[in-house]
């Protein structure tokens, strides 16, 4: 009996996905089946009617039931793109979502307004902390983008660090980031911040068991609970500034739907920073709130 081709491995894992409710089937059957047999999109194409290894197939079956049973592609993978970067991923840290990459361009963009490239020598690169790291997304992307910041990551989850640390390593970015073990601004008291940014848990605890059951069952329930209302985060990091040395000039939240407009005003309480406005992402959903003092 001919063994089946590549194609026909794709289109019955594609349907058979399908079936179970996997959203985007046929993307996620081409992506798992690309990792398995290590080929980019072009070299898959080319070798879409060639046989499928038969050795791989007891494989190949077992990285499909994962899928169907719910698990993230990525987490199957063991990687996610961000910021044109590759992360790997682990049961251990957040998937990175593609909204995120808004918050980073929009502390890119008042970082180099205010320590342009080229200013007087005598004035400091800022230093930047990332807060909750998780995977590192968010801290590599500023080191790789801004490689004269002194970029400082913390996570309360030691296992996230670890995952960070590697994906510093992996975008040549290790010996720009420092890395802290602790919650939120606590392991940076005394120390002065000039950038903060933070995209931490933002679910309302009572909202997590009805997230769809990729999110609710795999991903990190530490790097998802945000409180009673989900606003618990940002809350003790705007008390807890006082630890710092002084309130950074920048300071960038990525938020929940509906959530963005009550933490601008907490943060305009404050009375830190001149200008608190709010980013939308690609959806038009209020995304992001960006503090600065000018």
């Amino acid at each position: 009996m001919q063994n089946k081709t590549i194609r026909e491995a794709f289109v019955e894992a594609s349907s058979f996905l399908s079936e179970r409710g996997v959203a985007e089937a046929p993307h996620v059957a081409e992506l798992l089946l690309r990792h398995l047999l290590g080929l980019d999109r072009a070299a898959y194409l080319l070798r879409w009617h060639e046989a499928f290894p038969p050795e791989r197939e007891a494989q190949w079956r077992q990285i499909v039931a994962r899928k169907a049973a719910g698990e993230p592609a990525q987490y199957i993978i063991g990687e996610q793109e961000f910021y044109g970067l590759p992360f790997e991923v682990t049961p251990a840290v957040l998937i990175p979502r593609p909204e995120t990459e808004l918050l980073v361009e929009a502390v890119v963009r008042e970082g180099r307004r205010l320590w342009p490239d080229g200013a007087d020598a005598s004035a400091a690169a800022p230093s930047v902390a990332d807060i909750g790291t998780g995977s590192g997304a968010i801290a590599v992307t500023l080191a790789v983008q801004c490689p004269t910041w002194r970029v400082c990551a913390s996570d309360i989850s030691a296992a996230a660090l670890e995952v960070a640390q590697r994906n510093a390593a992996r975008n040549g970015a290790a010996a720009r980031i420092a890395w802290a073990n602790g919650d939120l601004l606590a392991p940076f008291a005394g120390e002065r911040l000039d950038i903060v940014v933070s995209n931490p848990p933002y679910i309302p605890a009572g909202d997590i068991a009805g997230l769809q059951p990729e999110v609710r069952d795999y991903e990190p329930r530490t790097a998802l609970d945000g409180g009673t209302d989900g606003l618990d985060p940002y809350r003790r990091m705007l008390a807890q500034l006082p630890l710092l040395a002084g309130a950074p000039r920048v300071m960038g939240f990525e938020l929940g739907m509906g959530q963005a407009r009550e933490v601008a005003a907490m943060m305009e309480a404050a009375g830190h920073w001149d200008t608190v406005y709010i980013v939308p992402d690609l959806a038009g959903i209020e995304r992001h709130v960006i503090a600065v003092r000018t």
